[in-house]
C-alpha cells in the first residue's frame, strides 16, 4: 500500500471518530436535557457535568429512582459519573455533618438567645437548653411551670430555678391532687421555711390553683387537654430575630388568663401566662439564631407531640 493511500486511511479514521465523539455528546446533551429539569450548556465540559453529577448524586441512594430508570437513564448515570471528579462531592458531604454556622458564634460556641448573658448561673443554662420551649404534656409539669411562672412576680427565673428542688419536695412534686389537700399547718410550714421564701399568700394561691386544677380535670379530663386545647394541640412557632420582637404577652395569652381567673384560678395575668405558655413549649420564643429554635421546632412537628 503506498504512502498517500495510508496517510488518507488515518485521515478518514480520525475524521470518523471526532464525528462519533460528537454525535455521543450531541445525544447526551438532548436527552438530558428531556429527562432531567437542569440547564445544560452547549459545552459537556467536565465543570458542568460534575455539578450536574453532584444534584444527582444526593438521591442515589433512592431505590425507587433504580427501579424505574430505564437503560438510557443508566448510561446517563454512568457517563456522568465517570466524568465528575469524585473529590467534588466530599465538601457536600462534609458540610450535611457540621453544625449549621448561623448556629454558632465566633467561639464556636453554640447561639443561645441573647437574653442569655454568659455569666449566667448553670440553673438558667440547663433551664434554657432542656426545659423552656419544650412542649410538655404533663400535669404534674404544667402545674409546676404555672406556679413558677406565678413567682416571676416576686423572683427572676435563676432564683426561682435555684429553689425548684425544694418547691418540689414541698408541694409533693406539684401533684394537685395532693396540694389541694393541703392543710393549715402544712402551709404554715412552707411559708415559715426561710430556704423557700414564699409568702403565706404566695403558698395559699398555688393550693387555690391546684383545687382549680381537679375541677378543670373533671370537666376536661386532664389539664394538660384543656390548656393545649387554646393552641389547637400544636405549639405555635415563632421566628423572632431579636429580643425585642418578643412580646411580653399575646391575645391568646389574655383569652386564657380571662378563663382561668374566671376559673378561681389567683397570679395569673397575661404577662405570667404568657411566661407560662413559653415555659411548657406552648409557644416556641427561641430566636431564630438559637441552636435550640430547630430543635424545638422538631419537637414540636413530631406526630406524636400529643401523647
Amino acid at each position: 500500500m503506498s504512502k498517500p493511500t495510508v496517510r488518507r486511511n488515518v485521515l478518514e479514521m480520525k475524521n470518523s471518530t471526532k464525528e462519533k465523539e460528537k454525535s455521543n455528546q450531541s445525544f447526551l446533551s438532548k436527552h438530558l436535557k428531556k429527562v432531567y429539569p437542569v440547564g445544560l450548556h452547549k459545552s459537556t465540559s467536565s465543570l458542568s457535568l460534575s455539578s450536574l453529577s453532584l444534584s444527582l448524586s444526593q438521591n442515589s441512594n433512592d431505590s425507587s429512582l433504580t427501579d424505574s430508570s430505564t437503560p438510557l437513564d443508566q448510561k446517563i448515570s454512568l457517563a456522568l459519573r465517570l466524568i465528575a471528579p469524585p473529590e467534588r462531592r466530599e465538601p457536600l458531604v462534609a458540610k450535611t455533618a457540621q453544625q449549621q454556622p448561623s448556629q454558632q458564634n465566633c467561639d464556636g460556641e453554640l447561639k443561645r438567645c441573647n437574653w442569655i448573658p454568659k455569666n449566667s448561673d448553670k440553673v438558667y443554662f440547663a433551664f434554657h437548653d432542656e426545659c423552656w420551649g419544650v412542649p410538655a404534656y404533663d400535669d404534674n409539669q404544667l402545674f409546676e411551670l404555672l406556679a413558677m411562672s406565678g413567682m416571676l412576680m416576686d423572683y427572676n427565673w435563676t432564683e426561682v430555678l435555684k429553689r425548684k428542688e425544694l418547691l418540689r419536695e414541698a408541694f409533693s412534686q406539684f401533684d394537685p391532687n395532693i396540694v389541694a389537700k393541703m392543710e393549715e399547718k402544712e402551709i404554715a410550714e412552707i411559708a415559715s421555711n426561710k430556704a423557700i421564701s414564699l409568702a403565706d399568700s404566695r403558698v395559699r394561691c398555688i393550693v387555690d390553683n391546684a383545687k382549680c386544677i381537679l375541677k378543670i380535670v373533671r370537666e376536661f379530663g386532664s389539664f394538660s387537654s384543656y390548656i393545649w386545647d387554646y393552641v389547637n394541640h400544636k405549639p405555635v412557632i415563632n421566628r423572632y430575630k431579636y429580643p425585642r420582637n418578643v412580646p411580653l404577652k399575646t391575645p391568646k395569652a389574655e383569652v386564657i388568663s380571662k378563663d382561668l381567673i374566671k376559673r378561681g384560678f389567683r397570679f395569673v395575668g397575661p404577662v405570667i401566662v404568657y411566661s407560662f405558655m413559653q415555659a411548657a413549649g406552648l409557644t416556641i420564643d427561641h430566636l431564630v439564631d438559637c441552636y435550640r429554635h430547630s430543635e424545638c421546632v422538631n419537637l414540636a412537628e413530631r406526630p406524636w407531640r400529643h401523647m
